[in-house]
């Protein structure tokens, strides 16, 4: 042992102890992740309850939040996907901005395990968002294992994480669109088409 560092017996049964709590709490949400089946999601069906927590601190809870309104959810699984996310964002905003009746979610899904960052993790993407759009950012840490399923995230493909998916929900919070990829002209033009076909709807 390292002169000056004296042996405590008692900070070392509390480390013990918090190295097996730590190890419990990741076992369980692995059981819990691996009992979890969700069918993918399709065209024509209502989005399923989405909950989690806007950046500005208040409970976030699709498709309810976004009642009344078209509503495009741009999720990620991953740190990488945040730059797909991000350029599918300004597109959309640079063309629907003005349009009240139609809104956007950034939704980071963290899973359970990122919870005991969550201060550190939230405090960061806070500083990185303006205020004004902290309630167009929702973090989810539960459940985002059945969300890969509802989105065919592959497992085997170690890239699918870092992929944008995209659902377009229409103002009653049915799925009418889906999208998964890198921001591109096509995909983007039959985004926009769905969009101007609900709003000319109303």
């Amino acid at each position: 042992m390292a002169a000056g560092i004296r042996y405590n017996p008692v900070l070392e049964q509390c480390c013990c102890m918090m190295r097996w709590m730590i190890g419990l709490v990741l076992v369980i949400g692995m059981i819990r992740n691996a009992s979890a089946s969700a069918a993918e999601l399709a065209v024509g069906e209502r989005l399923p309850a989405l909950r989690g927590e806007y950046l500005s601190g208040r409970k976030a809870a699709l498709p309810d939040d976004a009642s009344g309104r078209v509503a495009l959810l741009l999720v990620g699984f991953s740190y990488a996907s945040r730059k797909p996310v991000e350029a599918w964002t300004q597109r959309f905003r640079g063309e629907f901005a003005d349009k009240t009746q139609v809104t956007f979610y950034e939704v980071p899904m963290l899973g359970g395990a990122a919870r005991m960052g969550k201060w550190f993790i939230e405090g960061g993407m806070r500083r990185g968002t303006p205020k004004a759009d902290q309630e167009n950012v929702i973090t989810v840490y539960g459940g985002t294992d059945a969300w890969r399923q509802r989105l065919g995230v592959q497992a085997a493909d170690a890239k699918a994480e870092d992929a944008a998916y995209l659902i377009l929900l229409d103002r009653k919070g049915n799925v009418v669109w889906r999208h998964t990829g890198p921001l591109e002209e096509a995909a983007y033009q039959a985004l926009a088409a769905q969009v101007r076909k609900l709003l000319a709807a109303q």
